[in-house]
């Protein structure tokens, strides 16, 4: 006999929101791994000018300076990117993938040479920017009133940081990762078309 999925509903929307919630635990999980092991992880990040260290490009989103400064990612990172993941687990990874791509390049190219860069805020930025530009290429309807609502509360709540972040006002802060990743979140805008959410399966009864 056809089982409905109804039941099964629940727990595909709670899953399409781990992927944000695993990256995260991944970030903390690697901070505490370098509190305890001997030397720094920040090694491993964005060099700036050095193709020695382009595997920074990658892992710089999963390192944090110190523990103060993941904290202050954290609470951005995990509400942005629970809004991306509503669109569905892969939509979040190519979003993560796209931002992290362009917001690594920039500050490689755009930091003093030498300079090492580190953090989750170019994802930030980036999932920020994805939101506003996801608004604009919804085809007209009840979806899009909904994300204009997401939007306006996005702005409301991050876009006064979000501004003054990707201008050179705070010394020993990347304003290049901040620019680079907000670059990266319009272009997954305007690459990724349609919405990733999964279409709701057909219940049928016997």
């Amino acid at each position: 006999m056809p089982q409905t999925s109804g039941s099964s509903a629940p727990a595909s929307a709670l899953a399409r929101f781990l992927p944000p919630v695993l990256l995260l635990a991944l970030m903390w999980v690697v901070e505490a791994a370098d509190a305890v092991l001997p030397g720094s992880f920040e090694v491993f990040g964005i060099r700036a000018w050095d193709v020695t260290h382009l595997q920074g490009i990658l892992l710089a989103p999963l390192l944090h300076s110190t523990w103060s400064h993941l904290i202050a990612n954290s609470v951005p990172f995990l509400v942005l990117g629970i809004l991306v993941a509503a669109e569905g687990g892969r939509r979040f990874w190519a979003v993560t993938a796209i931002v992290a791509l362009v917001g690594g390049v920039g500050p490689w190219l755009l930091a003093v040479p030498g300079t090492v860069t580190v953090g989750a805020s170019g994802l930030v930025f980036g999932y920020f920017a994805y939101l506003l530009v996801r608004v604009k290429r919804t085809p007209p309807g009840g979806r899009r009133v909904l994300q204009i609502v997401i939007a306006v509360l996005v702005v409301a709540v991050y876009g006064g940081s979000m501004l003054t972040g990707v201008l050179p006002v705070s010394p020993g802060v990347s304003w290049q990762g901040h620019l680079s990743g907000a670059v990266g979140g319009v272009c997954a805008g305007l690459l990724l078309r349609g919405s990733g959410a999964p279409r709701p399966a057909r219940s049928m009864r016997a």
